[in-house]
């Protein structure tokens, strides 16, 4: 068991913070697992959300390395997608999931947005009924530069939305994200629309996973845990879930260290 170097609670979120990006990442695997474990003493299947961010890496590492999870059990989603781009490109969300762990363990089923879905408000109906078949047991995920969770960013999200997945415009600090993560050239490269699940999905899961490190996100993550629980900051929300747990490292916790 990897031991964090501070623990701290804010309102009913649970914080660990570790000394470095490969110990967070195993450390958020281990209680991701247990989690799941037992939850399948309750239940046959278990429904995961995925993010699909390098900010997940070492915990995806880990998960694709684990051989304690019955993986036949589980569904999985994703959280969001980028439209516009082809299904075969190298920053499609689905494609990054389906390399970095869906192919890689015997889920019992994986559902994608499709993102070259031509009927968006088709699309969302569809991925929206997938959500709802039964509830959603886990999430894993990071916060953004700008605060946001999945792509709910600060100009747009809302807490209250009855919807639990919509089409978004990407503001210019998420975009410039997705340049700083290498994942496109230039900003003009960046989709500015895309398709996202909405907070009340992702906080509608019985247990929340947030695994954020580097320090290009320790302002965010100060303003997650100091500032007020507000849209203007949408990571704040995981302050009001009942079973949440940050996990950082130190660089991602520099600015809330002291507090």
């Amino acid at each position: 068991m990897i031991v964090p170097i501070k623990t701290l609670k804010v309102d009913t979120l649970t914080i660990h913070v570790y000394n470095s990006r490969k110990d967070m990442g195993i450390a958020a695997y281990e209680l991701y697992k247990k989690h799941v474990r037992e939850l399948m003493v309750r239940q046959k299947i278990v429904r995961a959300i995925f993010a699909a961010a390098h900010s997940q890496d070492d915990f995806l590492k880990a998960l694709a390395e684990d051989t304690e999870i019955d993986f036949t059990r589980i569904t999985g989603f994703h959280m969001d997608e980028y439209m516009g781009l082809g299904k075969d490109a190298s920053q499609n969300f689905g494609n990054f999931l389906r390399k970095a762990i869906f192919s890689r363990k015997p889920f019992h089923e994986v559902n994608y947005i499709q993102s070259d879905a031509i009927d968006i408000s088709a699309e969302c109906k569809r991925y929206e009924g997938l959500l709802r078949q039964a509830p959603l047991d886990i999430v894993s995920m990071g916060i953004g530069e700008n605060g946001h969770i999945a792509f709910n960013d600060p100009h747009e999200a809302r807490f209250d939305e009855e919807a639990w997945i919509r089409q978004t415009s990407l503001d210019n600090i998420c975009r410039q994200q997705q340049v700083n993560d290498g994942e496109f050239g230039t900003l003009s490269d960046v989709p500015e629309t895309a398709l996202t699940l909405t907070i009340p999905a992702l906080m509608s899961c019985k247990k929340v996973i947030c695994i954020v490190p580097t320090g290009r996100k320790a302002q965010a993550v100060r303003q997650t845990l100091c500032g007020p629980v507000s849209v203007a900051c949408p990571a704040s929300v995981l302050r009001t879930h009942s079973d949440a747990t940050l996990f950082l490292d130190k660089e991602a916790a520099e600015l809330i260290l002291t507090i």
